[in-house]
């Protein structure tokens, strides 16, 4: 993971440190994101009876419009269970492609920070892509769809890697009418108050632009990541 373009000055004292975790944590080349695309199509092919030609740019546009496919899917009126579909989108991802890293494993462990997932994601895939990385006793907690939509699971509470860990004061933020994600500034603001950070001593690592944005915007310090293309 390398990390340029910190919004903030030299020196500041941070307290907490958010990071997104797919393509954060692990780089795009991977594969998952591009299987995590392939699954969603078919989903809207197979489930949702969406006309095969139409799915792959109706797929973008949702992502781009809404943050997340899915929750542009429910925007539109599709209706669907929301277990079945990250079961389907993520519990058939090829997860043997994501190998323990023990530099970043260090480097996490050896900062004094809070440290907390903040993701689009479902707790299962959370879980999944931190124990195959060896990251998962690195972070406090996380914070990811359930978290944020009460009609999954009471928001304000904040999933530990063994869904134990609770914080935040247990007030609902989000609406049962919207899946709400980032990039939107209302998630990001309620992931603040869930793990309870003042966002000005809170450094925000995430590898979208548009996400970073809603972060700044936000008041969280903010870095955009990159990885650096592997050389043979």
């Amino acid at each position: 993971m390398d990390a340029v373009g910190t919004s903030s000055t030299a020196g500041a004292k941070y307290e907490c440190l958010i990071f997104d975790m797919d393509d954060t944590l692990y780089p795009m080349s991977s594969g998952l994101n591009l299987a995590c695309r392939k699954n969603i199509q078919e989903f809207m092919l197979r489930h949702l009876q969406i006309e095969e030609s139409e799915v792959p740019k109706m797929c973008g546009e949702l992502y781009r419009e809404y943050g997340t496919t899915m929750a542009g899917l429910k925007a539109f009126g599709y209706e669907f269970d929301n277990d079945e579909f990250h079961a389907y989108v993520h519990g058939r991802l090829p997860y043997d492609v994501l190998k323990p890293d023990l530099l970043l494993r260090n480097l996490l462990l050896s900062m004094p920070q809070r440290k907390i997932i903040f993701t689009n994601a479902d707790k299962a895939h959370a879980a999944q892509v931190l124990h195959r990385l060896g990251l998962e006793d690195c972070f406090e907690g996380i914070i990811c769809f359930e978290t944020l939509n009460p009609h999954i699971e009471r928001v304000g509470s904040m999933a530990a890697p063994d869904n134990t860990l609770p914080a935040g004061d247990g007030n609902g933020i989000s609406s049962k009418s919207k899946i709400l994600c980032k990039p939107s500034v209302e998630a990001i603001e309620a992931a603040i108050q869930i793990a309870n950070v003042d966002p000005s001593t809170t450094i925000f690592f995430d590898d979208s632009a548009r996400n970073i944005a809603s972060g700044k915007e936000a008041g969280l310090q903010t870095v955009i990541v990159w990885h650096a293309a592997k050389i043979d």
